[in-house]
């Protein structure tokens, strides 16, 4: 899974996302903080290919799926969904092409929705560069557009700002590049690559102020959670905990913009959070572990229920299990019991 896979809908309900060997699955709430509906298939019958399904929502509450589905021997393509409601099934799979007009799936996208809700896929090329397709304002897509870059490397992350538009991250060998528009609509730009030990497969990106995103990665020698702003220098945070990109989401914690970060601990299993005020990565952060040891394919997601409230799930793809905490009503990050839904 790409991106943050528990979302809250625009009718207050919370939904989740699970992909499976040859299909994307669904839960949702059947009232806000009610209990939840099984999984269902989206798309009805079609088929995707195993792995590499993206998650990404605008402002108006939307998801946007994207996900490889097969079209023949040694073809695919990328194709598309919106979920305009958690109760709702979503629409049908859509064809968005493929980066280099026909082929097999060529690496994991990644999707942004920008302020006019407009979903922005992005996909590393058979070249190794970055593409990206985006949709029209009238519907329909625009034509596919080779972004450069090269020897891109698994899993960017893109993010769309507080002012609506839309960037994207790509860990490269010896660093990460950054795309990104000065104007709605307008042509995605190259711009500066940190040089860092970055490994793949761990970025997750925030829009941490109006005028910043933050990508959040792994040191490949230190280990470190480390966060860069383009503009600035990288800046470690603290030592990850477990493989994959962390969970990231902004919260009030005490009265203080804070940056709340969730990851599964590969030592005990349990999940463990950490929260910094946002952007003053100088203060420090520390783990702090909760709930029980959870099977090594379990993620961790984060979100804010319609009431503001802090959410955090994880889903075990080998069990199907999804286990849901919600913060306390008290003085700082203090989470309630863990329950399976």
């Amino acid at each position: 899974m790409n991106g943050d896979w528990l979302l809250l809908g625009r009718d207050g309900r919370l939904s989740v996302y699970l992909p499976t060997n040859d299909a994307a699955l669904w839960r949702a709430e059947r009232a806000p903080s009610g209990r939840w509906e099984p999984p269902r298939r989206v798309g009805g019958d079609q088929k995707l290919r195993p792995g590499g399904l993206a998650v990404g929502q605008g402002a108006d509450g939307y998801a946007h799926l994207v996900a490889w589905q097969p079209t023949g021997a040694d073809r695919s393509d990328l194709v598309h969904t919106t979920h305009y409601r958690p109760l709702l099934a979503p629409l049908d799979w859509q064809v968005a092409g493929h980066p280099d007009k026909q082929g097999e799936r060529t690496g994991t996208p990644t999707v942004a929705v920008d302020a006019q809700g407009r979903a922005h896929v992005f996909v590393r090329n058979g070249g190794g560069g970055m593409s990206m397709v985006a949709q029209r304002a009238k519907g329909g897509w625009a034509p596919w557009r080779d972004l450069k870059g090269s020897h891109l490397q698994e899993s960017p992350a893109a993010v769309t700002t507080q002012t609506g538009l839309v960037e994207v991250y790509a860990p490269v060998a010896g660093g990460i590049l950054h795309w990104s528009q000065e104007k709605p609509g307008t042509r995605m730009e190259l711009g500066e690559r940190l040089q860092a030990a970055v490994r793949p497969g761990t970025l997750r990106a925030l829009a941490t102020s109006a005028e910043h995103t933050t990508v959040f990665f792994t040191d490949d020698v230190t280990g470190e959670l480390c966060t860069w702003r383009p503009g600035g220098k990288s800046a470690p945070l603290l030592p990850a905990v477990g493989p994959g990109p962390v969970s990231a989401v902004r919260t009030v914690i005490d009265g203080h913009d804070c940056t709340l970060l969730a990851q599964r601990s590969a030592g005990s299993g349990r999940v463990a959070f950490a929260a910094y005020p946002t952007e003053l990565e100088e203060m420090g952060a520390a783990w702090t572990e909760s709930g029980p040891a959870l099977p090594s394919d379990a993620t961790v997601s984060l979100a804010l229920d319609a009431d503001g409230r802090l959410v955090a799930a994880t889903l075990t793809p080998s069990t199907g299990q999804l286990l849901l905490s919600r913060r306390k009503d008290e003085a700082g990050l203090a989470m309630g019991a863990w329950e399976a839904v």
